[in-house]
C-alpha cells in the first residue's frame, strides 16, 4: 500500500490524497483549495493524476475543503463509486449545489464585465455536474466493515467533528491506512466524541490547532454569554460568521441550553443561509447519531432549530431586510471564514460601528476576510470597496470544530504501538510544534506531508 499527498500537505484546506492498495488506486477527500484569491484559482489546476485511472474516492465528511472538487474529478474522467457515511451523503447534495451556484453566479458575472475577444468564463462545475456526482455516492454506516474494491475494505469510524464525519480505515495487502479526516473536540455539543482506533500501521492526521491549546468549554460557554450581554448594553447587533455544517448547529445549541440565563427572548436570531436550513433538517433527520447531552436539551429546553425568536432567512430579500435592524440582532451567516456568502453583506453594513460585536467560532485561513479582521486590521475590502472595521472582534477558540494540540496527542497516543505518522491539514506551524510533543512523548518521528511526498505503508 502506498500514499501520495496532493493536497493540505502543508496547508488546512484542499484534502486529497491518493491510496495504491491491492492493485487499484483510491482517493481520500477531494477537497477545495480555499483562503486567497491567489489560492482559489489553484483549484483549476490538473490533478496531479490521472482522474479516469481511479477506481473509488472516500469521503471524510462533507466540509467543502474536503468534498468542493468531487464534481470536478468527474468531469475530469473519474467513473468510481463515492463512499461516505449516510449523512455525510446527505450533506455533500446540499453543499456540493451550493457551491455549484456559486461557481455558475460568478462565471455569470465575470462574463457580464468580459471584453471583446476575450474568452467565456466557466464555472468550475454546475449544478448538473453535481446530480451526476450524487449518482455515484454509496452511504455507509458507522462501523460497518465493506469490501469497496476487490482485496479493499472499509470501515468508517466517528470523528466527532461534524454530523457524519469519519475517521477512515483502510485495510489492504495486509496492511492498515488511517485517516483521522477532521477530529472534534471530546464534549462537543450533540456529536458524540471521536472514536478511538485500536491499531494501524500508518495514521494520516489532521493538524490544525496542532499548535495550540483551546480555551476550556465550560470558560468559553461563559464568554459568548458575557459576550452577548455587553453587544445588548452596547446597543449592537452581534455578527457570527460560520460554517453552515457544525458551528451553526453548535451555537444554536447552546443558545436554547441557556436560553433563559443569557435572556435571549430579548434578542431576534437570525440564521441567514439557505444551505444552514436544509443542513437543519439533516440533522433532526440524524437525531440517532447525537451524544446524550444533546437528547437531554432537545426534550427540556426548547428545540434548538426552533427557537421561538429564530428566523431561517433564505431569499436574498430576506438576508438584506436584516439591515434594517439597528440593535438587538444575532446573525449567524456563512462564510464561516468570512472569504465569501451573506457574512460579507452584513460586514458592509455594520463592521464600522463601535457597537457592532463580531464572533469568530472557526479557523480563519490565511489570506481571507476573517484571518485579517482576527489579526486586527483596522481596513478590509469588501466587493470592491474599502470598509473600516471598528467593530469589537471576538475570537472563541473553545468553539472550534477542530480538536486541539492536547486532543490530537490523546487520540494518536491510544493507538497500540504508536505507528508511523504523518501530518496533513495544517500550517507549517501547527505541524511542527504538534511533531515535537508527539516525537518527545512516544518517540514517533511525524512526516510532515507535502504534496508529491509518497509514503509506503
Amino acid at each position: 500500500m502506498r500514499v501520495h499527498f496532493h493536497g493540505a500537505a502543508g496547508e488546512v484546506t484542499g484534502s486529497l490524497h491518493e491510496v495504491e492498495a491491492a492493485g487499484h488506486r483510491l482517493l481520500l477527500d477531494c477537497g477545495m483549495i480555499q483562503g486567497s484569491p491567489e489560492a482559489e484559482r489553484r483549484n483549476l489546476d490538473p490533478f496531479g493524476f490521472d482522474a479516469a485511472a481511479l477506481d473509488a474516492l472516500v469521503i471524510s465528511h462533507a466540509h467543502i475543503d474536503h468534498i468542493g472538487r468531487v464534481p470536478l474529478l468527474l468531469k475530469r474522467g473519474f467513473r468510481g463509486e463515492i463512499h461516505a457515511q449516510q449523512a455525510t451523503a446527505e450533506l455533500m447534495r446540499i453543499m456540493l449545489l451550493d457551491s455549484a451556484s456559486i461557481a455558475e453566479s460568478e462565471a455569470e458575472r465575470g462574463n457580464r464585465k468580459r471584453r471583446a475577444g476575450e474568452p467565456e468564463l466557466q464555472p468550475l462545475y454546475t449544478r448538473e455536474d453535481v446530480e451526476e456526482t450524487m449518482r455515484r455516492v454509496r452511504p455507509l454506516r458507522y462501523g460497518s466493515d465493506s469490501e469497496i474494491l476487490p482485496g479493499v475494505r472499509l470501515t468508517l469510524r466517528e470523528a466527532g467533528h461534524i454530523l457524519g464525519s469519519s475517521v477512515v480505515e483502510l485495510r489492504a495487502d495486509g496492511r492498515t491506512l488511517v485517516f483521522s479526516g477532521d477530529l472534534g473536540p471530546k464534549g462537543t455539543p450533540i456529536l458524540r466524541d471521536p472514536e478511538p482506533i485500536a491499531a494501524a500501521d500508518l495514521v494520516l492526521m489532521e493538524s490544525t490547532y496542532g499548535d495550540r491549546l483551546h480555551k476550556d468549554r465550560a470558560e468559553t460557554i461563559l464568554e459568548l454569554g458575557r459576550i452577548l450581554e455587553a453587544a445588548w448594553n452596547d446597543g449592537g447587533n452581534v455578527l457570527i460568521p460560520a460554517f453552515a455544517v457544525g458551528r451553526s448547529q453548535e451555537l444554536l445549541y447552546w443558545f436554547a441550553k441557556y436560553w433563559d440565563e443569557w435572556k435571549l427572548s430579548r434578542w431576534k436570531i437570525f440564521l441567514d443561509s439557505p444551505m444552514a436550513a436544509k443542513v437543519v433538517a439533516v440533522y433532526d433527520r440524524h437525531a440517532e447519531l447525537f451524544d446524550e447531552d444533546a437528547a437531554k436539551v432537545w426534550k427540556e429546553k426548547p428545540n434548538p432549530f426552533d427557537l421561538p425568536n429564530l428566523h431561517l432567512t433564505v431569499s436574498a430579500q430576506e438576508s438584506m431586510a436584516i439591515n434594517a435592524i439597528e440593535r438587538g440582532a444575532i446573525v449567524i451567516a456563512g462564510s464561516g471564514m468570512a472569504n465569501a456568502g451573506r457574512i460579507l453583506h452584513h460586514f458592509r453594513q455594520n463592521l464600522d460601528k463601535p457597537q457592532t460585536h463580531v464572533v469568530f467560532v472557526g479557523y480563519q485561513a490565511e489570506g481571507t476576510v476573517g484571518r485579517r479582521l482576527v489579526e486586527g486590521a483596522q481596513w478590509v475590502r469588501i466587493h470592491g470597496r474599502d470598509i473600516r472595521a471598528r467593530a469589537q472582534r471576538h475570537t472563541i477558540g473553545g468553539l472550534s470544530a477542530h480538536t486541539d494540540q492536547h486532543g490530537l496527542i490523546e487520540w494518536y497516543g491510544a493507538i497500540a504501538g504508536h505507528p508511523p505518522l504523518a501530518l496533513v491539514h495544517g500550517e507549517d506551524k501547527a505541524r511542527e510544534a504538534l511533531a515535537g510533543e508527539i516525537g518527545q512523548r512516544f518517540g514517533t518521528r511525524a512526516v510532515l506531508a507535502r504534496p508529491g511526498l509518497t509514503l509506503q505503508v
